[in-house]
Parts: C-alpha cells; structure tokens; sequence
C-alpha cells in the first residue's frame, strides 16, 4: 500500500505566495526582507491552524536567500534554521543549550534563525534566562516565536518583539483553496459541499484540509453536499426546508 500524506503536510506552502489568507502580513514580511528593515524579534500569534508556523519557516528561508546577490534562490539553508517545540523543551537548560548555540555563527549564510514553536509553554525561570538574548542578540541570530496564547508571554518578552496577529482565515479563501487541493487530486467537489467544510472548519486550514481528507476517504472520488452533511452531522439544506415545509403546512409524518 502506498504511503499515505496527510494534505496538510503534502500541500504546505513553500512560498510566500502560497500562503492564503494571511496577505497583509505575508507583504509586510516580504518587504521587510527586501528594504533589510527585519526586526531580530518576531512573534506570531494567532489562532491553530492559520499558518504561524508554515510562515516561520518560509521566513526563516527566505532571510538567507536574500542576503547575497550570488546565493541561488533554490537553496533552503536548512542547517541555518533551528526549531524548537517549547512544549516540550520548556526548561531553564533548554533555553541556556540554545542561548550557547546562539553564539557561534553561521558557516553558510548570513543568517541563524530560530523558530521556537508554542512558546507560551516556557517556564517562567525559561522566560528570564532568555530576556537577555532577545534583548540584545547578536547580529547573525534573528527569532521568531510562535504562539496560540499571547496572553501568557511576560510583558518583558513582548515589549521586544515585533509582533504579527494573525487572523482567522476567511470561508471564501478555505474553499477556493480546497476547490485547488480538488482540482489537483482529480476528485469532483460540488461547490457547496466544500462550502461546509470550509465553515466547519472555523478559520483554521489546516483543519478544514483533515477534514477534506475525511471526506475524500468516506466518499471517493466525488464530494457531493449530501455526503459532507453526513459525515459532519450537519444539517443539510434539503432536510432544512423539507422538514420546515412540513411544519408549516402542519403534516408531520407519524
């Protein structure tokens, strides 16, 4: 059986202009780069699913791609980039190995950039021993954080940071990028049964792509309306009217 990759994963962006519905802060990142007028601090808050992350690591890409007129734009710069998952490495000795990584600069490139993913879940010792690098990093080291919940990051650490809200992404975006992922597959998609998918979905891509491939597993080849109400439980809208229609003309079957 061949191995199967979630869409999600298999249709990540790799560009900027990949991105749907985050265009203001695609654009502000992208000229920031151009005018080399990138803070060395971002944070990117926002809901799950919504590309913080995806945009992170293009950002993290595209900063070393940019910095030399010989440097070809193909290449990823991947031993550059370093990512750490706070959930789980949220310890004043995580924060330290990565402080003294910080240090040493890059062997290819211009730049080290550092990804700290969920970054909420840091102890507040972490938060303190890391005060001082975000505050004065040195000039090869540029980080960006990513965060579900602004609220929980000590002031100190976002009064230097540069930050980037990013938004629920609209129902019309979700299915025009569905009707694409569609469309790629070779499967048949009725419009308004995408439509549903992007409305369950409640702002988040990445959820309303899991559920596309829910959908696309129960159903085949051809997605109709019918079948997404279904596995949704969700009311669809020949059921809607008919049972409406029966309650206004008072005839409700037994």
């Amino acid at each position: 059986m061949e191995h199967f990759i979630v869409s999600a994963r298999k249709y990540r962006p790799q560009t900027f202009e990949d991105v749907v519905g985050q265009h203001a802060i695609t654009n502000t990142l992208e000229n920031a780069i151009k005018n080399n007028h990138l803070a060395q601090a971002l944070l990117f808050t926002g809901p799950r699913g919504v590309g913080k992350t995806t945009c992170a690591r293009i950002l993290a890409k595209r900063i070393n791609q940019a910095a030399g007129g010989e440097i070809q734009p193909d290449e990823d710069f991947a031993f550059n980039i370093f990512e750490l998952d706070a959930a789980s490495n949220n310890s004043v000795d995580d924060i330290r190995n990565l402080t003294d990584q910080v240090r040493i600069p890059p062997q290819t490139g211009k730049y080290k950039v550092y990804i700290i993913d969920e970054v909420h879940m840091l102890s507040q010792s972490a938060f303190n021993a890391f005060l001082k690098t975000l505050e004065e990093p040195p000039a090869h080291a540029i980080f960006i954080l990513a965060t579900t919940e602004k609220h929980k990051i000590i002031p100190t650490i976002l009064s230097r940071c540069q930050i980037f809200d990013f938004k629920r992404i609209e129902v019309s975006d979700i299915k025009n990028y569905l009707h694409q992922i569609a469309g790629r597959e070779g499967i048949e998609a009725d419009d308004d049964a995408l439509h549903i998918i992007a409305q369950k979905a409640d702002g988040a891509l990445r959820d309303a792509l899991s559920i596309y491939d829910r959908i696309v597993s129960f159903s085949g080849t051809n997605i109709t309306r019918k079948d997404v109400a279904e596995n949704l439980s969700v009311l669809d809208y020949d059921t809607y009217f008919n049972a409406t229609e029966l309650i206004l003309s008072n005839d409700i079957p037994q």
